[in-house]
Parts: structure tokens; sequence; C-alpha cells
């Protein structure tokens, strides 16, 4: 217990200075998960022995789906709702063509360079891969030089795609460990699919519409005072995590569905409104991206595998970047374009999470598969908090009018 202390203090610490340089980061080719991974390695039992968090998969889980839930939501509703709109057919593309592609290729380059590895097991792995990770994505989808149509197509991407995934996922897990398929498979699969999208977007649709009418009838009788303004964003989006995921749901779609139905009904002061929603989901990502680099890193350097190494290149590179580029071709879009949205799928949070949903199932492959995920995450962390700024600068050099 007497350890809970020293942890607390060495994280707040750690809050404390980046809140102090978080806008020099935002300016630089560092990130907030760079700088808060390095400093969870640094400061754990890999390096100084500072930082001895004894935290369970389950409390992991817990913070990364928390960190999740409110970046999705916080974007959603920051979004340009007209713009998204105009942009619908890009993130059409990427979702209904990109996605399978992603996965299917992934899939295929993990049976050539994962042999040995059961075939679904692979499928799971190249499904846990698939996400892009909308909180490791915010410096590009929150940059205004970055073209609008080319950050809400990211942003929709992000937000949908780890929802998609996730009866995805419930169903190659269900045959891994032998579950039982009600009725015929493809009963089971459309009705896995519907529950978790629609009620995922049901929940969001309903608490959200609620809550922006409460807020507004509040608002109308100023009976919100001026600290508590933030407050129901944020207890909106944990409701409808928490209903979707109670009710057999995708919290995350609830989440980012609540978000674009704030961004539709425009509450007044929305922006002030959406504030502690935004700087909650930030500082439990970046918690997040501390206990990674204080617990996991450490472990999976030690047991480093060139093997894995070269599939979370692969992975990051062809197996996101080919799908996306075939699925953008006829659009008229620049190659310089469809190349940065190919590059900037980051992986993140939603790989964690399913990551250790899959580790609780302990199948065979799981060593294997937890390093695979691991160093798929801690590549991108690297390689897309040091390339955001200069790829953007790039980018508009090479679209500008």
């Amino acid at each position: 217990m007497e350890a809970i202390y020293p942890n607390a203090a060495w994280l707040a610490l750690c809050l404390l200075i980046y809140a102090a340089i978080a806008g020099r980061v935002e300016r630089s080719w560092l990130s907030g998960p760079l700088l808060f991974t390095a400093a969870g390695f640094i400061l754990g039992p890999g390096v100084l022995g500072w930082l001895t968090l004894n935290i369970s998969t389950d409390g992991v889980r817990v913070l990364a789906e928390a960190a999740l839930a409110m970046v999705l939501f916080s974007d959603a509703a920051h979004a340009n709702f007209r713009a998204v709109v105009r942009a619908v057919r890009l993130p059409e593309r990427l979702l209904l063509i990109g996605l399978p592609l992603t996965i299917l290729l992934g899939f295929g380059l993990a049976a050539l360079v994962l042999p040995g590895i059961a075939v679904l097991e692979l499928a799971l792995l190249a499904a846990m891969l698939a996400p892009t990770d909308a909180a490791l994505g915010k410096p590009v989808v929150s940059n205004k030089a970055v073209p609008e149509d080319l950050r809400e197509a990211l942003n929709l991407e992000s937000g949908l795609n780890d929802g998609i995934c996730v009866p995805v996922i419930v169903i190659l897990l269900g045959f891994a460990v032998g579950a039982q398929i009600q009725h015929s498979t493809l009963h089971h699969i459309l009705f896995v699919v519907a529950e978790e999208i629609g009620i995922g977007l049901a929940a969001g649709l309903v608490v959200t519409g609620s809550a922006v009418a409460i807020i507004n009838a509040a608002h109308a009788r100023d009976w919100i005072t001026g600290e508590w303004t933030s407050i129901p964003a944020i207890a909106t989006a944990a409701t409808c995590f928490a209903l979707a995921q109670a009710l057999g749901g995708s919290g995350f779609i609830a989440c980012f569905t609540g978000g674009l139905v704030v961004s539709w009904l425009n509450p007044p002061r929305r922006h002030a409104l959406l504030g502690g929603v935004e700087i909650t989901g930030e500082t439990l990502g970046l918690l997040t991206w501390a206990v990674f680099g204080a617990v996991i890193v450490a472990p999976l350097l030690a047991r480093f595998s060139w093997v894995a190494v070269l599939y979370a290149v692969l992975s990051l590179t062809l197996v996101r970047m080919l799908p996306v580029w075939l699925c953008l071709a006829g659009t008229g879009m620049p190659a310089a374009s469809k190349l940065f949205i190919g590059w900037f799928g980051p992986r993140g949070l939603a790989s964690v999470v399913f990551a250790i949903i899959v580790l609780q199932e302990k199948l065979p492959g799981n060593d294997t598969l937890m390093e695979v995920v691991g160093f798929t995450v801690l590549l991108s962390i690297l390689a897309h908090g040091l390339s955001a700024t200069p790829f953007i600068t790039m980018l508009r050099l090479r679209v500008a009018p």
C-alpha cells in the first residue's frame, strides 16, 4: 500500500511538467504519448525503478478504455458537422473497403512472417492491429494546416473502425476458444454486428440527445454555474460508454456517435462545455502511456524478437498504406494526400484494449501475439509522434494551391 503514494507523486509530477510545456511540445517533433511512454520506461523497473506499478491487466484495460472513450467523444464533438457530411465519401471508402483489405493483408503477411501460429490467432492479430487510434492521431486531426476533408476523414475513420472491429474480434475469439456458435454462423455474425453497432449508435443518440436537452434547459434557466459547465460532457461520455457496454454494444461507437450529436445540435457554450471532456481524455491517455512505458516496454524489450518487429513495421507501412491507396483510387486525390492518410494510421489504445481482451483467453499463441501488438504500438508511438509535424509541413507544401 505504501507504494501507492510514491507512484501517484511521480505520475502527478509528470503531468505537472507536461502541462507547463504542452504548447512547446505541440510545436515540436515530439508528442505527449511519446514523452509519457519514455517517462514511464525511465522511471519504471527497466531503468531507475522509482515507478513500481502493480497494476493488473483489468486495470490497464479500464484506464485505456476510459481514455479512448473520452477522446472519441471529444474529437467527434469538435468536428465540423458540415465538413463531416462532405467528407463521408472518404471515410466510407476507408471503412468499407480499406478496413477489410487491411485485415486481409495483415492476415496474409502474418501467415508468412509468423508460421506456427494458428490460423484463427493470425486473424485475431490482423483484426487487433487494424483500427487506428484517435488519441495518437490527434496532432494531425486537430492541426488546421491539414486540409479539412483529410482531417475529418481520419477523424471519422478512427472513431468508427475500432467499433467495427469489435464484433470481428468477438467472433474470431469465440471460434479460437472453441465457443459454441448459436444457430448458423451467418446468423450469429449478423446478430453480433447488429448488437455491437446498433446498441452503440442507439446509446450514443439517446443519451447525448437527452443530455443536450437537459443542458439547454438548464442554461435557459441559468441553473448551471461556471465551475460546473464542463462536467455534463464528461458525465455524458461516461454514460454513453458504460451503458452501451452494459447492454452488449460498443461503447466506443456510442461515444463517437454522442460526440457527433453534440457537434450537430451545437448546444450553447459548446467549447466551454467540451473543455472538461477533452482534457480528461488527454490526461487519461497520457497516464495510459506512462503505464505502458513502465509496465510493458521493459519486458517487451527484454524479449526482443526480430520477427515481431518485422511484422510491426509491415503493419504500420504496407498493411495500412496499400489498402488506403487502393480504396482511394478514382477519387482524384493527390498522391501526397493518399500517402499522408495511409501513413497516419497510428495504432494505440484500441489495439491495447483488444490485446488485453485476447490475452485473458489464454490462447496457445498469446506470447507471440502480445509481443507483436506491443512492438507495433511502441513503434507507432515513436514513428507517428516524431513524424506528425514534419509530414504536415511537407503535405502543406505539396498540396498548396
